[in-house]
């Protein structure tokens, strides 16, 4: 079986498509079902943010493979798949390791080192355990993933080569760095309680932003959000902020005093209509800005043609950080995956072998338990401490005759082009190939049941 990634992302679809294929947080399960259920594959785990959506899976066919992901990418997003075709793009096994471990670090980010994506990839595996579809490969893949981009961020300045979105795009609505004093004392609207919509009210209330609504369906994640913002030790406290929880209701009310709006939900239409933002600002004289961080768009495009109002979406951030400057550390953080990538293909050729050498000495052992019962039939008058003597004897031989071409075949094995050497101990010792699936199968229940434990 082999690693394929079919996705697109900021970097290969137009916002357009991007918006248009994004996948609803409560039909991803039902996507990695059809993947596993499709003849290619075996495990799957699907990663979708607001610009990229990627479907991983365990393979025996890389034709078949791509076309079963392509096709199901399509049916899921609802974007055929004659349009959806042209932006999509294919990794498979190194190449697909060498993807997502630079997706972890951020190389791959719209704005280049930022974190938030790290928590994506959790949320991505996590759900993956729940639907039971990744097994070992992508179990190991998206753990190997967090820990490399943990690496990165603590060993390296890539945090600095580029901001979090949030931050990134309030400079743009700023027009420089300075976004303390561009948000200073502004009334701002943030519509959504999300993890997203959470960071976007933490850093204007950091800026020093003087009211702040969070508008969100539910209220009560609204409410609690203000909060933690405004409790004693919160970002807010020290600020005099006033801060509310408001319904979704609300919104238009709020909407014609703020003058700062950040919005991302995960709602499949518009949140804001541009005849909706033109009505806010109708008789005003201060302007409005706008920032949409959401995917599809929360925020009506029309709005970039209204006198007063500034929008920033994830279209307009695409282009401006195209050419945002990169910091040094980039490079470490390349060399971090490269080396990263090596030690992970290392580690699963070494796997691959590890289900027949066991399968080899457990051969070994009822060959040895055969001869010692043989031997028992044979000379009856042994007592237990001869038998005892006798059968670790043999034990000692069959395991130091065992010892170095197992340890050595795991070190071939775990070269490039070692996947040869478990098919060549198979043959050699003429070891079941049932056997050989039957320990693999333990060991992969283990890890689902070591994964469900670290969940719970």
């Amino acid at each position: 079986m082999s690693l394929l990634v079919v996705g697109l992302s900021h970097r290969s679809a137009p916002v357009s498509v991007l918006e248009r294929a994004a996948l609803a947080p409560e039909g991803r399960g039902k996507l990695l079902q059809d993947v596993v259920s499709a003849e290619p594959a075996t495990e799957s785990a699907v990663l979708s943010t607001c610009n990229r959506i990627e479907l991983y899976a365990d393979v025996d066919k890389f034709h078949a493979g791509v076309a079963e992901l392509s096709t199901l990418l399509a049916r899921h997003s609802g974007v055929g798949l004659e349009e959806l075709t042209p932006y999509l793009y294919v990794h498979y096994e190194d190449r697909a390791v060498h993807h997502l471990l630079s997706v972890a670090c951020g190389l791959d980010s719209m704005v280049v080192g930022e974190g938030q994506i790290l928590g994506q990839i959790k949320d991505a595996l996590a759900v993956a355990q729940e639907q039971h579809t990744a097994g070992r490969l992508l179990n190991d893949l998206f753990q190997q993933a967090l820990r490399v981009g943990k690496r990165a961020h603590s060993e390296t300045g890539i945090d600095k080569a580029g901001q979090s979105l949030v931050t990134f795009g309030l400079e743009q609505l700023a027009a420089g760095p300075d976004v303390a004093a561009w948000a200073r004392g502004k009334r701002a609207l943030v519509i959504g309680a999300g993890s997203m919509s959470s960071l976007a009210a933490t850093t204007l209330v950091r800026n020093g932003v003087g009211e702040l609504a969070v508008a969100n369906r539910t209220v009560a994640r609204a409410e609690r959000l203000v909060q933690i913002l405004t409790e004693p030790g919160g970002p807010g406290a020290a600020t005099g902020l006033t801060a509310r929880a408001v319904a979704m209701e609300a919104v238009e009310a709020e909407l014609a005093r703020a003058e700062i709006v950040i919005s991302c939900t995960g709602a499949s239409g518009l949140v804001l209509s541009g005849e909706r933002i033109a009505a806010a600002l109708a008789g005003r004289d201060d302007r409005m800005w706008l920032l949409d961080l959401a995917m599809p768009r929360d925020i009506d495009a029309a709005a970039h043609r209204i006198d007063g109002a500034r929008l920033v979406d994830i279209e307009s951030l695409a282009e401006a950080s195209a050419d945002a400057p990169m910091a040094a550390d980039v490079d470490t953080v390349r060399g971090i995956v490269a080396e990263e990538v090596a030690a992970f293909g290392a580690a699963q050729r070494a796997a691959h072998i590890t289900p027949t050498v066991v399968a080899l000495r457990t051969m070994a052992a009822d060959v040895v338990s055969s001869e010692i019962a043989r031997l028992d039939g044979r000379l009856p008058d042994l007592d237990d401490k001869q038998r005892a003597e006798i059968t670790q004897t043999v034990r000692r031989v069959v395991d130091k005759l065992l010892h170095a071409p197992t340890v050595r075949v795991k070190q071939l094995a775990s070269e490039p082009g070692g996947a040869g050497y478990a098919d060549a101990l198979r043959e050699l010792f003429d070891l079941d190939p049932q056997t050989v699936a039957a320990v693999s199968r333990a060991d992969t229940r283990a890890d689902q049941h070591d994964a469900a434990r670290e969940r719970a």
